[in-house]
């Protein structure tokens, strides 16, 4: 979908951002896996992805992500 994944140590929250006209998601290392995962599915529900560039699997999870309620 465009987006780099970087996993960092840190004591910052996991997001998405622009930087430098590059499509970046850092992922703090120092979570745990439910926190990474809930993180990566908040941030897939807002961002609007080219989905030219996905398959049809790839298209259908991400049709079920946007339409799934996220409950922490």
């Amino acid at each position: 979908m465009g987006y780099k994944v970087r996993y960092e140590k840190g004591t910052f929250k996991t997001g998405s951002c622009l930087l430098q006209n590059n499509k970046v998601i850092v992922i703090n290392r120092f979570s745990n896996i439910e926190v990474k995962i809930n993180a990566l599915l908040e941030l897939l529900q807002q961002i609007e992805p080219d989905v030219t560039k996905l398959d049809d699997k790839q298209k259908q999870l991400l049709f079920t992500i946007k339409q799934t309620k996220l409950t922490l």
